[in-house]
């Protein structure tokens, strides 16, 4: 196990400091998690919001290397119909209005390696599978975010991600799930292997807040607050 591992949270963070120091990990060690460690992380999310506090969700733990390879080999397809044909554009350093050079890197290797991270987390919502409105996931959304939040805590790496999508009824049957089901998100979980926990570089925040109405802006510290 790496030295970030415990079966302890590594450190009081407190909460902004875990909302800034919170990127998307994809370079993870295959190191197994301790179940302890796990048990308490998930506790964590489902303390999250749902709407209505329906708490209409389910969080199947992938653990077995054969459902892994299998859904990795679909992650693979989807990726590189996506990004990975594009490889040497993304990789030249050129302007693509995409990922970064970085970026692809990194999303390349989880791509390549994500059967490797030691515990998958599918979000699952019920009555979600006929759906067609846009917001159904908004009703679980905010509990991964704080599965990311409390696996931080503990010192170990996450990452969100869809890119599995296209094959959702075999992944329902691979999975068990019931009819009404739907997934709403992957999370692969691993003490981080290579990069460290830092804020990620965002766009200024004056840039992409609006007060009131949409291209209504305002500096930082100007008078006349919310």
């Amino acid at each position: 196990m790496t030295a970030e591992s415990s079966e302890a949270p590594e450190r009081a963070l407190d909460v902004l400091g875990a909302l800034h120091s919170t990127p998307a990990r994809r370079y993870l060690a295959p190191d197994p998690i301790p179940e302890s460690v796990l048990w308490a992380i998930l506790d964590a999310a489902i303390r999250g919001p749902s709407g209505g506090n329906a708490q209409g969700w389910g969080w199947v733990v992938v653990t077995d290397d054969e459902i892994k390879q299998r859904v990795a080999a679909w992650y693979r397809e989807n990726w590189e119909a996506a990004y990975g044909r594009r490889r040497e554009e993304f990789l030249s350093g050129a302007p693509t209005g995409g990922l970064s050079r970085r970026g692809f890197l990194g999303a390349d290797h989880l791509a390549r390696h994500i059967q490797e991270a030691p515990v998958w987390v599918f979000a699952v919502l019920r009555d979600a599978a006929g759906s067609t409105n846009p917001r159904t996931g908004s009703s679980i959304y905010g509990a991964v975010q704080q599965l990311c939040l409390a696996a931080r805590a503990y010192g170990i790496g996450t990452s969100l991600t869809t890119l599995y999508g296209g094959h959702e009824d075999e992944l329902r049957e691979l999975l068990g799930l019931p009819a009404d089901a739907l997934t709403m998100a992957l999370v692969p979980m691993g003490y981080p292997a290579k990069g460290r926990w830092a804020q990620p570089k965002r766009r200024p925040v004056e840039e992409v807040v609006h007060w009131n109405r949409w291209g209504v802006q305002r500096s930082r510290g100007a008078e006349g607050g919310a």
